[in-house]
């Protein structure tokens, strides 16, 4: 068994809980969670009850951002995950290992070149591990598309198309939280879509060399909707009449879970979970074209949509022997509201069995089609990903002919392709993802 480690968790937004949950109730024998750091006092306190209510777990110490060091040193802390607000992952990345800490970061690893590079130099000065938790690495449905293509069922993969939706539900989610304003995430084309190019990378085993990309925000903002006729507007569901029969509105007081993390926290920070997503400020895009040209010469066409009819996604892989196509409908739902009962068409999967269709087919040159059968269900979040992460993370891997772990250069590799995409939006023109970062 793996020497037990001390954990703090830096930043306690709804994607926080996977790790709290995984230390104080499935790994307590491999890890101690120690301490919260996070702006907000009430979500913290928040967390502490929670547990003790559900979990009777003991209260962990709570420390602001500008505690940070202190709490490092107070509480020995071994391991920091950080699941803070993107533009904020180097700096708990880098300070932690600075002062010998090896850290655990939730995907995207940081949002533009100069951060990473940063993240990047520092890894190789300090010799400390950073792990980026890919958890769609994990799904036992992609990761038997990865076996297929290794095991050369269709040639050498020569090009690839890939198609994500993101539903109004899910979709429009980013547009009403700080996801919304691409300082604080890259946009879509980071926080979203660095998954994506993960899979991608992985599955090839090669890295974008050149990124030519369009996108726009064509659905949600204001002038769109006022280009398609709508006349009332509001900043913010909570108390607003014009928000109570628009399908986008999120109305955070019919969820516990949502009403505690944010509605009765905001009077800390100001943060307002539940802002209109035909409001002004969005910077980021929700309709974005992306042509990739990989290392070993495969060609990507890539397409991401956050407002289309149902949540998945499409893939077809076309190689020298015939061609994979790859499709999965996954469940949709409101970030932070998986363990409510009062929203339960914005259900998370949880930690429950929950069906997603996935399809595979195999077609050869000169052969018959043939379909790859897989168990339709899903165990947990991310197509069973979550379940199988956390477990390697937390209590060690056996040897993985996969290579599923992922470190700080596939962290890099994964935004780079995004990076550059936003790039090109903003200049029109390729760019030459090498020259963007030094490894």
């Amino acid at each position: 068994m793996p020497e037990r480690k001390r954990y703090a968790v830096v930043g306690l937004g709804s994607r926080s809980r996977m790790f709290t949950t995984a230390l104080l109730k499935d790994y307590p024998a491999y890890g101690e969670l120690v301490a919260y750091c996070d702006v907000n006092q009430t979500r913290m306190n928040y967390y502490n009850q929670y547990y003790a209510e559900t979990l009777g777990a003991p209260p962990v110490a709570t420390y602001h951002p500008q505690d940070f060091e202190r709490m490092l040193r107070e509480q020995r802390v071994d391991c920091v995950i950080v699941t803070s607000i993107d533009r904020t992952h180097h700096r708990y990345i880098i300070r932690a290992m600075e002062l010998g800490c090896d850290v655990i970061t939730e995907k995207p690893m940081t949002i533009d070149a100069p951060r990473c590079q940063a993240i990047l130099d520092t890894v190789k000065a300090t010799g400390r591990k950073l792990t980026v938790t890919f958890n769609y690495r994990y799904a036992p449905r992609n990761a038997r598309v990865k076996e297929l293509l290794q095991a050369g069922v269709i040639g050498r993969v020569l090009s690839v198309h890939f198609e994500w939706l993101l539903d109004t539900v899910h979709g429009a989610d980013y547009f009403r939280r700080w996801h919304r304003d691409k300082r604080n995430s890259g946009g879509l084309m980071v926080h979203k879509a660095t998954h994506h190019f993960d899979l991608v990378n992985w599955w090839l085993d090669t890295q974008p060399e050149t990124v030519f990309a369009m996108g726009d925000l064509l659905f949600y903002g204001r002038e769109n909707a006022e280009e398609r006729g709508v006349t009332r507007f509001y900043d913010r569901a909570h108390g607003r009449a014009a928000a109570q029969d628009d399908p986008f509105a999120l109305h955070l007081e019919q969820s516990e879970t949502l009403r505690r993390l944010y509605l009765e926290a905001e009077h800390e920070d100001g943060y307002l979970r539940d802002q209109s997503v035909f409001g002004d400020g969005i910077s980021i895009e929700d309709d974005m074209a992306v042509l990739v040209r990989y290392r070993n010469r495969a060609i990507m066409s890539y397409h991401l949509n956050a407002y289309a009819p149902w949540e998945g996604y499409r893939i077809a892989f076309n190689g020298t022997k015939g061609r994979l196509e790859y499709e999965v409908h996954e469940n949709s739902y409101v970030s932070g509201s998986s363990q409510d009962t009062n929203l339960p068409e914005m259900r998370d999967a949880g930690t429950t069995v929950v069906e997603e269709p996935v399809s595979i087919i195999i077609r050869p040159l000169w052969g018959q089609p043939t379909r790859v059968e897989l168990e339709n269900i899903s165990e947990g979040g991310h197509g069973g990903g979550d379940r199988r992460m956390l477990d390697a993370i937390f209590t060690g891997s056996p040897p993985d002919p996969l290579g599923r772990a992922a470190d700080h250069r596939a962290g890099a590799l994964s935004i780079l392709t995004g990076v550059a995409a936003n790039l090109s939006f903003a200049t029109g023109q390729a760019v030459h993802v090498p020259s963007l970062v030094r490894f």
